[in-house]
């Protein structure tokens, strides 16, 4: 028996998936790392973290199901995008990431868009503003602020490059996660070289680009004994976890869309056309090398829930709290007794690009109870998915109906329910939900392993488990308090503004 073995790298830790070449989950094992938090607006993360969960949760998902190192065929990432690492050229970090949460390069992202214009030319030009958590401006900073490690490093990578380094000791960058850098020319799919003079950027800094399918090599000896596994084991490019949630999700047809309910949220939309962007909505580069993917993305969405849990019933979720939060919103009527809450804790992208903003409860009074601000977090951020989904359509034409939802947050079939109801969609849960973006990756690694056809070959893999249908009744009270939510910010930006300078 062979498996390909995946890992989901993200935020709050990862994710190791064991996959048979049917496309069955075998096995999986996590293991956490943190955040770091250092200054307002700053959000970092160690390096060395994700190697060591990579290399633990290798270790474990072998033992745990008696596999031996042979049967591993291959293995690829899905990585965390949007963040910035400079590496040397033996692939060690010289500092802590930056985050994709990070908004510290507000001023160097002004400064860019005011060298070709300003704001409103370059969104004209681009599609889409650019903030402080962008990459762009994040090279800029680190260039102004910390001159000597920009200095020294060898390369400008992300959690992908750092990832494909430390196994193959090859300095090289997947092409799905350059996508979402700003210097990535979607045309031609190679480095922007001109425009990263243009802003003072040196393209020797900038590794050799590969595709998700690709055979970046074989596992190094040093890292093979890291995690456990055979010298020489092929490593492939896997791409970014929005790229590989579509691919898992199965939805990878043309205009076939895709919901995610992880920590972060994001609607995904497949499609061969030449889109350009608009209202904070990116076009970056899908997995399949034919297509696009139309990405819009809010900066939490399951990481609402985790708050609540851990504030409202003081400990830290887990699956039994879980269970417990969707036993108590379901006891609560439909629009939360017209509370609102805006799940924008971390600043946002989607449908709103300002990283100043943050959560609110709207119209909170001594009639409500702790369940109704927690159904209350449930719907709120439906109604950010549903301005989202408005969006896209509104601007491209795209009205997927059903949307493959993933995502620790489609296990709570609750909140699906709510989704549904606000956006009005169907939403067809996958199975194992959780592990959508390993399971995306491991497909990627079985085209280039030649185990399957094309991408396309995936959508006999994914199974749907629950399809989720609007109910009509909670229509009218929805309408009401979405069109309520959408007022918020307009009349509260100047606010945020103020207190989040």
């Amino acid at each position: 028996m062979v498996y390909i073995l995946a890992f989901d790298v993200g935020t709050s830790g990862c994710k190791a998936a064991l996959v048979c070449p049917d496309g069955e989950l075998q096995g999986t094992a996590f293991e956490p790392y943190p955040t770091y938090y250092p200054r307002a607006l700053w959000a970092e993360q160690n390096p060395e973290d994700w190697w060591e969960a990579v290399c633990k949760t290798t270790r474990r998902i072998l033992a745990e199901n008696r596999v031996t190192p042979s049967e591993i065929a291959g293995l690829a990432f899905s990585t965390q995008m949007v963040n910035l690492l400079p590496i040397d050229r033996e692939g060690q970090p010289l500092r802590p990431c930056i985050s994709w949460l990070d908004g510290r390069a507000e001023e160097e992202a002004e400064q860019i868009m005011r060298r070709v214009g300003g704001r409103a030319i370059f969104t004209a030009l681009v599609g889409v503003a650019i903030t402080g958590k962008d990459v762009l401006p994040k090279y800029i900073w680190l260039k102004k602020h910390e001159p000597e490690i920009y200095r020294r490093a060898a390369a400008l990578v992300d959690c992908s490059g750092y990832l494909l380094t430390q196994t193959t000791g090859r300095l090289v960058a997947e092409w799905t996660v350059s996508s979402v850098t700003g210097v990535f020319n979607l045309k031609t799919k190679t480095w922007d070289t001109a425009l990263m003079r243009f802003l003072g950027l040196d393209p020797s800094k900038f590794p050799e680009l590969v595709l998700p399918y690709d055979q970046v090599g074989g596992l190094r000896r040093q890292a093979a004994q890291a995690m456990g596994l055979l010298e020489g084991t092929p490593v492939f490019g896997g791409a970014g976890d929005a790229m590989t949630a579509a691919v898992g999700s199965g939805a990878v047809g043309e205009g076939e869309g895709h919901l995610c309910l992880g920590t972060s949220g994001f609607v995904g939309i497949v499609t061969s056309k030449r889109v350009v962007g608009k209202r904070g909505i990116p076009t970056i580069q899908s997995a399949d090398p034919q297509k696009l993917l139309l990405i819009a993305e809010t900066e939490t969405a399951g990481a609402c829930l985790k708050w609540a849990g851990r504030e409202f019933f003081q400990r830290e979720p887990d699956s039994e709290l879980f269970a417990r939060m969707d036993e108590e919103v379901s006891r609560v009527e439909a629009g939360a007794g017209k509370l609102i809450f805006t799940p924008w804790m971390y600043g946002e992208r989607t449908p709103i690009a300002d990283e100043r903003l943050r959560a609110a409860f709207i119209n909170l009074g001594a009639n409500h109870t702790y369940a109704h601000m927690l159904r209350a977090v449930y719907e709120g951020v439906g109604y950010n998915v549903r301005w989202i989904v408005e969006n896209i359509a509104e601007l491209y034409g795209f009205r997927p109906d059903p949307l493959r939802t993933m995502g620790g947050g489609a296990k709570g079939l609750p909140w699906v329910q709510i989704v549904a109801d606000i956006t009005g969609r169907t939403l067809e849960c996958v199975a194992q939900p959780q592990h959508t973006t390993a399971l995306g990756a491991a497909y990627l690694a079985m085209v280039g392993l030649r185990l399957l056809p094309s991408i396309e070959a995936v959508r006999s893999l994914v199974r749907v488990v629950h399809r989720i249908r609007p109910q009509e009744n909670t229509r009218p009270i929805y309408e009401e308090l979405y069109q309520a939510f959408r007022q918020i910010y307009p009349r509260l930006r100047g606010i945020y503004h103020r207190l989040n300078r």
